[in-house]
């Protein structure tokens, strides 16, 4: 590794810690103020923030590698990915922001729930903080492998040491600065990831010769490559439950607590209409790079007879075969970024779960705010150090490891969050049992085996599929089986047309 790569990432970690330096002299010193930055940040942050703490560690290495394995049917995931972001704009953004104030300034998504639905039980704060804390320690060991690998595939580290290097910068940062660190790191960690996404895939073609010699090159390799239809690795084409399983992807943004949470801190709803288009031009165009990355690697790669034994480190690899020392280092610190922005995002949102809804609720009810930002950040390490164990004792893809925490999310929270939002008469069981559902659901088709070598259901329809289905129902038909006592419902209906009233006066 050259020395010049070297600077190149001291830059980039020094304005990291920087920033989280920054965050902390500047913050609020209120629950509020580290958890969820006062709700305000702007329209590009949100934006941005949202897009960066969403394509992690296998945006630049789990979709390249496994366009590189198996070509363009991997474009289907971005497809889903894509619908599913848009939508979560459109219906859940504008809602939610203004839901979460209503509900007595509710600041995490448990907290939501149980304000939403008035639970003096707690029993639905206590079930969502038990789903964020086990699906987000998985999560956030998937970004852990993944600066591993960088560390260890670039700068000849150990796997180890690169997973400690990586979750010290991320939980030095995000334990001092909470959650304007969090967003800022995560505005510039998104401006580096795009520029980097379009930068490289754009110098392999011009080294192939153009876009059409890039095309036919991949296409000599294996035409199977550029069909949306075939699985390049098996050559076998797609059916119809493959597809819809990789289309559903996209059925996880209404529940991914980390990214919606940018939602509920945006300044105003006004602002979401631009943060909108900003995020989604950002995320269409860094996918394209992503796929585009893999694919033509591959072609770069085959032309130059390089072998590549993990092709989840094809981005690492054209970075340090095509640019400068310099260049090269901006391009894996475009890595680390999108790696510590998920990371950061992830600790933040578990930490506040432990802290507001495990802390705050049955620990220490009259806890000022002053603690509850003590005992945010304490939990800040307990789950990295959580999150590191993990690290060290898996052995899955990244890719994998992001699929199986999405879906647990996106079957738990996503029906409960979007129904909450648009039907006054969902009931606070119907909310418990759809979000045991979707989870137990999630459970058995990721760990069950149901042959002799021991496949999981998982290996046949993506386990975010039924998980939605079977949460959604559960929810609708308790609803209506079971209603609400009287008074209960009165007083649900009247925040929910409170927050009617609100939503349509702020849009």
């Amino acid at each position: 590794m050259e020395f010049g790569t070297y600077i190149s990432l001291a830059i980039y970690f020094l304005i990291m810690l920087g920033i989280g330096l920054y965050a902390f002299k500047t913050n609020e010193d209120s629950a509020s103020g580290y958890m969820l930055g006062g709700r305000k940040l702007s329209a590009p942050v949100t934006a941005l923030s949202a897009g960066a703490s969403d394509m992690s560690g296998w945006m630049l290495m789990g979709v390249p590698g496994a366009m590189y394995v198996t070509g363009a049917s991997s474009l289907w995931i971005a497809f889903g990915l894509t619908l599913g972001a848009w939508i979560n704009y459109l219906v859940v953004a504008p809602r939610l922001r203004v839901f979460t104030e209503v509900a007595n300034d509710s600041i995490t998504l448990p907290d939501y729930f149980e304000n939403r639905f008035l639970d003096k039980t707690r029993m639905l704060r206590v079930i969502a903080s038990i789903v964020i804390i086990l699906f987000f320690t998985l999560y956030t060991s998937s970004g852990v492998v993944a600066g591993g690998k960088l560390f260890e595939s670039s700068f000849g580290l150990s796997f180890e040491l690169g997973v400690f290097i990586t979750a010290g910068v991320v939980v030095t940062y995000t334990f001092f600065g909470g959650f304007t660190a969090v967003s800022i790191t995560d505005f510039v960690q998104g401006c580096i990831m795009f520029v980097a996404l379009v930068l490289v895939p754009s110098v392999v073609v011009f080294e192939l010769g153009g876009i059409n010699q890039t095309l036919d090159s991949v296409a000599t390799i294996n035409p199977d490559l550029l069909s949306l239809m075939i699985d390049a690795s098996t050559g076998e084409t797609l059916g119809f439950v493959a597809i819809i399983s990789l289309l559903s992807w996209g059925l996880g943004y209404f529940g991914q607590p980390h990214i919606i949470v940018r939602f509920m801190a945006i300044s105003s709803v006004k602002q979401i209409p631009t943060a909108r288009r900003i995020g989604m031009t950002w995320m269409i165009v860094a996918l394209i790079g992503a796929a585009m990355t893999g694919i033509f690697g591959l072609a770069y790669m085959t032309s130059q007879g390089i072998p590549l034994d993990d092709p989840e480190t094809i981005f690492i690899v054209l970075s340090q075969l095509l640019f400068n020392p310099f260049i090269s280092g901006f391009l894996l610190a475009a890595i680390l970024a999108a790696i510590m922005s998920t990371i950061s995002s992830q600790l933040l949102v578990t930490s506040s779960s432990l802290t507001r809804d495990v802390y705050t609720c049955f620990i220490n009810k009259e806890a000022s705010d002053s603690k509850q930002v003590m005992v945010g950040r304490i939990c800040v390490i307990v789950v990295a150090v959580a999150a590191i164990g993990m690290a060290l004792g898996e052995n899955k893809t990244i890719l994998s490891l992001v699929s199986n925490a999405w879906a647990g999310f996106g079957a738990a929270f996503g029906p409960l969050v979007i129904i909450s939002l648009l039907w006054d008469k969902m009931t606070k069981e119907s909310a418990i049992a759809g979000m045991l559902a979707g989870t137990i659901t999630v459970l058995i088709w990721i760990f069950v085996p149901i042959d002799e070598s021991g496949a999981a259901l998982s290996s046949y329809i993506y386990e975010i599929i039924p998980g939605f289905i079977v949460s959604a129902a559960v929810i609708v038909i308790m609803s209506i089986t079971r209603p609400s006592k009287d008074s209960e419902a009165s007083e649900i209906s009247a925040l929910f047309n409170e927050f009617t009233h609100r939503y349509k006066t702020d849009s």
